[in-house]
């Protein structure tokens, strides 16, 4: 902003833009009441502050913030831009500061006297950029790497093998190690820390550690090896049965790994099986197919063989059809009862009904027939069974990312039944422990689990700061704090992990009470508030959390799939490096994890290093181009 402004107005449009000019003014000291009273109310409003002793700048400059957006600014953005002044789009950091420099500049060139006052005490200009650099120190530590965006890595088991791997991610970029507590357990924690630590006295280069609490992470039950639960995917020329007398079919043993599969029949079929005789039907995709029988000499063993795909399930009708010198006869026809082992997954399909069990038992499945169709009713558990009682008929669900979506079709007291009305074209896998989102539902879990608070005991003596799953409210962020004392470890620092549509709704009031009494960060964790506001609700909103952290001057970690092409298959993609040159406006930037992490450490180092030349948060800093 600049202190001094010389307008100069030619014959012509002098009158005009000084009436202009003064409409100006007259707004923007409209403006600045508006945020100093707002702002005020916002404070009166904040429990837990002592309003006689001088308010932390911070949370005075997020109240005025949130004042100031109140308002729809765009007409007044664009009359400050036509007049050649400074706009309020970079205001973040310093709301009051930035509404009075324009004022003193409007009052200079119209010669107006003005004298602003107020008794709080808030960041001068530029102020506020110290306030988020010296907070973002204290939170996330300094980079060695010559960038001021950090570059967070999530580890994965292999960490625990040697330091060689944490050595190669910090000498290529990597500023803070992340564990995630949702997976593994002590043992593989405490083995992956001691490697961190002798990475970095072996590097001499600094490496916070972050600790992700699990929370209340809903995900689907175990689902069960059942012989209804069969969906066999048979490759053309590889695959062959065994067939066995139905009551031998639990007992059979076949070698899967070599596409061996049983096939047991009624007794009295199989023993009037003969060579060249076939088992006919039409599989699970209505395709018919064929089993033609071979006996093995030796040992008069029954085999079968299909020189197609072919999709089983149990209660597939199945014809035994005899061959004779003429063709084919229908003998006999039975149901298939599937006896062999079966993956843990599901495939579902639009239209489809998932039944969502508090009990926890192994979930299964039934497809049955239907006419011409086939229709699968899934049974499955909830790892939270008191998720089922909040949920209302009509509720929204979406499982696996949203790759599963689905709405409470029907309510009992034990279990709810999901109507499936969107897969991906082929349908959709449904397997055990995928994450389940309810947008649009208050599930009022507790903050803290019990794993969470038994992790705590060990995050506290080991982690530098300290992933606050699911939190939701300030009352959350309270009992943490509280967790956190009676630990003996007030100062670690909390990164509130933002996930779901009620942190966001709620994100301010938390801010305003942590501000005071803890250093925290915020992640966007940008997978989970897709699946909760929808992937264009998210883009808008991963730029409201930018916008109102830097108000805040709280550091930002923009997390969820950055890179991902590249850290899990090797692959660059275009979009994921636009993605990645974004993520500059943060204060840190995480990678998940992925046999190539090393290539996309590497990468968003350069792509940071090149995007800190031009863009500083919301500021373009114009760096010279060269065409």
């Amino acid at each position: 902003m600049f202190h001094h402004y010389n307008f100069r107005m030619n014959s012509e449009n002098q009158a005009t833009s000084h009436a202009h000019l003064h409409h100006l003014h007259t707004e923007i000291l409209r403006l600045i009441h508006h945020v100093r009273e707002q702002g005020a109310v916002r404070l009166d409003r904040c429990t837990g502050i002592d309003k006689t002793k001088p308010l932390n700048k911070s949370i005075v400059n997020l109240t005025q913030y949130l004042a100031l957006r109140e308002k729809d600014l765009r007409p007044l953005q664009e009359k400050l831009a036509e007049a050649g002044l400074s706009s309020l789009g970079r205001a973040e950091p310093h709301v009051y500061a930035n509404l009075k420099n324009v004022l003193n500049i409007l009052s200079q060139v119209l010669e107006i006297s003005v004298n602003i006052k107020t008794s709080l005490c808030y960041p001068a200009f530029k102020e506020g950029f110290d306030i988020l650099s010296s907070n973002t120190h204290k939170v996330l530590g300094d980079s060695q790497h010559k960038r001021t965006t950090r570059v967070m890595v999530t580890l994965s088991v292999e960490a625990t093998e040697d330091s060689k791997i944490i050595r190669d991610l910090i000498r290529e970029g990597m500023d803070i190690a992340r564990i995630n507590c949702a997976h593994d357990d002590i043992l593989i924690w405490q083995k992956m820390i001691e490697n961190i630590r002798k990475a970095i006295a072996d590097e001499k280069s600094p490496c916070r550690i972050l600790m992700d609490l699990a929370g209340h992470k809903i995900r689907t039950g175990r689902l069960l090896n059942d012989p209804q639960s069969l969906n066999i995917k048979l490759k053309k020329n590889t695959a062959r049965f065994k067939i066995v007398p139905d009551e031998q079919g639990k007992s059979a043993f076949v070698n899967q790994s070599k596409n061996e599969f049983i096939f047991p029949v009624p007794k009295a079929v199989y023993s009037n099986l003969r060579e060249g005789d076939r088992l006919s039907m039409k599989d699970a995709r209505g395709r018919q197919r064929y089993i033609t029988v071979s006996i093995i000499p030796e040992n008069e063993q029954v085999t079968g063989c299909c020189d197609k795909t072919i999709h089983l399930i149990s209660g597939l009708a199945v014809t035994w059809q005899q061959y004779t010198h003429t063709g084919f006869n229908d003998r006999h026809t039975f149901r298939f009862v599937n006896f062999n082992l079966t993956t843990d997954a599901i495939r579902l399909q639009a239209g489809d009904r998932l039944f969502l069990h508090k009990q926890q038992t192994p979930g299964f499945f039934v497809k049955n027939p239907t006419g011409d169709k086939l229709t699968t009713a899934v049974h499955i558990s909830c790892s939270v069974p008191g998720v089922i009682d909040a949920l209302d008929l009509g509720a929204r669900v979406w499982i696996n990312d949203g790759k599963i979506s689905a709405y409470v079709n029907e309510k009992t007291a034990e279990y709810v039944v999901l109507h499936i009305t969107k897969t991906g074209a082929k349908g959709a896998k449904l397997k055990s422990d995928m994450g389940i989102n309810f947008p649009g539902t208050k599930l009022d879990l507790p903050a803290l689990t019990a794993k969470d608070k038994t992790d705590l005991d060990f995050i506290c003596q080991n982690a530098d700061m300290i992933g606050f799953s699911f939190i939701e409210t300030a009352d959350d962020m309270h009992e943490l704090i509280a967790e956190l004392q009676h630990r003996n470890a007030s100062s670690k620092p909390i990164i509130l992990k933002i996930e779901t549509a009620r942190a966001v709704q709620n994100l301010p009031d938390i801010l305003l009470n942590s501000l005071l009494t803890h250093p925290i960060g915020v992640m966007i964790a940008r997978g989970d508030l897709a699946v909760e506001l929808g992937n264009v609700r998210m883009a808008e909103m991963q730029e409201e959390i930018l916008w109102l952290c830097e108000a805040a001057h709280v550091p930002v970690i923009w997390a969820t799939q950055v890179l991902e092409s590249v850290a899990k298959y090797g692959i660059r993609s275009r979009p994921e490096f636009t993605d990645a040159a974004m993520s500059v406006r943060a204060e840190c930037v995480m990678l998940n994890k992925g046999p190539y992490i090393l290539d996309a450490v590497r990468s968003l180092n350069a792509v940071l290093k090149c995007m800190q030349q031009h863009q500083h948060k919301k500021i373009s800093r114009l760096r010279a181009l060269h065409w």
